[in-house]
């Protein structure tokens, strides 16, 4: 019996999904160490949440002071509903008191 392993009825993972994971948790910790853009990504997980998200992208777009590759920056994140809802989880989690 040495050696024998039981049948796995799970397809093992594969190498590219492994390093979607790892991409996915690299972004999520870029964005939770730096404090502004954590505390954006939040407050447009919790628009997203309440379904006020759409009238604060179209303020941004029409606020001068915004230059345009950062407003499709933050359109980009806020159009990714999965992600915002993923950033929520990762910074409650990860956050601790000192």
């Amino acid at each position: 019996m040495a050696g024998t392993r039981i049948p796995s009825r799970r397809p093992p993972v594969e190498a590219r999904m492994v390093d979607l994971w790892l991409h996915d948790i690299e972004s999520l910790e870029a964005v939770a160490q730096d404090e502004g853009t954590r505390l954006l990504c939040l407050r447009m997980a919790a628009m997203s949440k309440a379904g006020t998200l759409e009238p604060f992208i179209a303020r941004l777009y029409r606020n001068n002071e915004v230059d345009e590759a950062t407003k499709v920056s933050i359109a980009e994140i806020a159009s990714d509903a999965d992600f915002l809802l993923a950033l929520e989880d990762y910074a409650r989690r990860t956050t601790y008191v000192h």
